[in-house]
């Protein structure tokens, strides 16, 4: 088998979840602040993104972190460009630590407009596409936000996300398509029933060989997204935390069925700069485990 196929058979069919650690520019400086990283710790990106890296690097090569409990994680295009021990980050996570790299795309949000903020051009998504795959890496993700239940926005949205989505498939990856809820819109539960009616439209509107991830926010009504999960065209739903807890998200997350965490800040809650090594290490193995049983039902 290719390592794709290995790739994709791993996400499909094993237990796990995906780890969100593609922080970029805007913001680093809070992941690295909750890490206990103040700002007066540099002076430049290029040194913002050194320390980041390196908070990166102590957690994929922590013992508790690895294929065991986690499918993927999403990197920022700043890490690919790193080494861990020697080796690129994507070639150390898939060939050491049997972990399935994911490369974020996305530019960043445009202004909120009819209730959502859909994504920036991605000029270069061609060649980041290419570079993705000269590393081996097995899919992309890319984020926008549906701030209300604006139907007009929330087409806009969901168009926009697959529009991307089959220039990246055709480029012979996996998309994680990320049209995320934001958690304190007044009428979440109607922007999710919007959102819900037109994946399932796209879905049904792609071939029979393209394969497309979801990322979605954890619903009101659970189980929501059921028949995407079980779409054809769907290798796994995956759940962002969004701004919950890690407690809540794990809690809204059992009670999806085969629904997975992809978490970033509620994976690294509790971490510090400071922590020893053993403490560090049990803190991670803790956050893994929980989230790793809330993505088990």
């Amino acid at each position: 088998m290719s390592s794709f196929d290995q790739q994709l058979e791993k996400i499909r069919t094993k237990p796990g979840f995906i780890a969100a650690l593609d922080q970029s520019g805007g913001s680093t400086p809070k992941a690295l602040r909750l890490y206990g990283v103040g700002e007066n710790a540099y002076s430049n990106d290029e040194e913002m993104f050194a320390i980041v890296h390196e908070m990166r690097t102590r957690i994929i090569t922590s013992p508790s972190f690895g294929g065991d409990r986690i499918l993927g994680a999403i990197l920022f295009e700043n890490t690919v460009d790193r080494e861990i021990e020697g080796q690129p980050t994507s070639n150390y996570l898939w060939q050491v630590k049997n972990v399935v790299p994911f490369l974020k795309v996305d530019k960043g949000l445009a202004d909120e407009s009819d209730g959502v903020q859909l994504m920036k051009p991605i000029p270069d998504l061609d060649a980041l596409c290419a570079k993705a795959k000269a590393k081996d890496m097995f899919g992309t993700k890319m984020r926008s936000v549906i701030k209300s239940a604006n139907a007009d926005g929330v087409a806009a949205n969901v168009a926009q996300q697959f529009e991307f989505g089959r220039q990246i498939a055709a480029a012979g990856l996996v998309p994680i398509i990320e049209p995320e809820v934001d958690i304190n819109a007044p009428d979440k539960a109607e922007a999710e029933d919007l959102l819900h009616a037109h994946l399932i439209d796209h879905l049904d509107g792609l071939d029979t060989d393209t394969i497309v991830m979801l990322k979605l926010t954890l619903p009101e009504q659970d189980n929501l997204y059921s028949d995407c999960i079980s779409h054809p065209n769907v290798a796994k739903v995956v759940a962002l935390s969004g701004g919950y807890t890690r407690e809540e998200a794990n809690q809204r997350l059992a009670k999806q069925n085969g629904m997975v965490a992809s978490f970033s800040r509620a994976l690294s809650e509790g971490l510090s700069a400071q922590q020893s090594k053993e403490d560090f290490d049990a803190m991670l193995d803790g956050s893994i485990q929980s989230i790793f049983d809330a993505s088990s039902t």
